[in-house]
């Protein structure tokens, strides 16, 4: 089986909004760019590299955001795949920039508007399939920021919306506003703080997008069950973190992110790994300790 078909067949397709499907195994952009998420990538050639070897591997949905770089993200995503043939490109705003590693909540209207436009711009569409908040500023009221995105949607520029980083409660609110597509939070093997935001996602066929979803923690350490199970399937810990994520649920879109190639086959690799239930059940038992 070739990696590409086995992309397709083991971890499947979601359909975001019910209109774009795509498959689960997606690729996050984020380290495509420069120490901190600050400026250009060490070595852009392989950052392109990478990024056009997604569609070879079956991987056709990719989550960036304007402030990844800041701009640079955007923009390498354009230079190496536009126009983007059956491929879905997501991207945020929220996160105002002003130096390496360094993230500040912005979500007044205006400036949401504006970062909506610029990000059409660098990516080249007419409009953005897939757009999310990146976080709920606390300083803005969340009613303005909601109506903001609300009047973005209506006039077109955004297809599907999402949320990053939120609660049910803010789910349940930004719905009285638009239709909440996906949902973007810290979630993985060693970290299942978000799982009644996923069973809520599952609930409401929302897409549930994990960030920083390879991690294992202790749970990899030499020795452990997850290290003895990697080497069953003749794999690495982070390909079965993978794995497990790709079962634990079918509205599950993991994003890993690498800016060189063979980091990409390997992640690739993870969603052709097929766990068994008692192998599921058991790392599910582990990362509740």
């Amino acid at each position: 089986m070739s990696t590409t078909t086995a992309t397709k067949s083991h971890a499947g397709v979601f359909s975001i909004g019910g209109d774009i499907p795509v498959n689960r195994l997606g690729f996050g952009a984020m380290r495509i760019t420069g120490k901190g998420i600050w400026g250009e990538p060490d070595d852009k050639e392989e950052s392109l590299r990478t990024l056009r070897k997604l569609p070879e591997l079956g991987v056709n949905f990719i989550d960036t955001a304007d402030s990844y770089g800041p701009e640079v993200s955007e923009r390498l995503i354009h230079e190496a795949l536009h126009p983007y043939r059956g491929l879905t490109i997501a991207t945020k705003a929220g996160l105002a920039r002003t130096g390496p590693d360094v993230w500040i909540p912005l979500g007044r209207p205006e400036y949401l508007r504006q970062e909506v436009l610029l990000s059409i711009r660098r990516l080249g569409v007419e409009r953005l399939d897939l757009w999310q908040l990146h976080r709920i500023d606390p300083k803005v009221p969340q009613k303005e920021q909601f109506e903001a995105i609300a009047a973005m949607q209506k006039e077109g520029l955004i297809r599907h919306v999402g949320l990053s980083e939120v609660k049910v409660s803010e789910i349940e609110a930004a719905q009285k506003f638009f239709k909440v597509a996906t949902v973007q939070n810290l979630y993985n093997l060693a970290n299942r703080s978000s799982e009644d935001v996923l069973n809520f996602c599952e609930k409401h066929t929302i897409g549930f997008i994990p960030w920083f979803p390879l991690a294992a923690g202790d749970l990899a350490k030499p020795g452990s069950r997850l290290e003895a199970i990697a080497k069953k399937h003749n794999a690495v810990p982070s390909q079965i973190a993978l794995a497990w994520l790709l079962k634990r649920s079918p509205v599950m879109l993991p994003i890993p992110g690498t800016s060189k190639v063979k980091h990409l086959e390997e992640n690739v690799a993870g969603a052709n790994i097929k766990l068994s239930d008692a192998e599921f059940a058991e790392l599910s038992e582990l990362s509740k300790k």
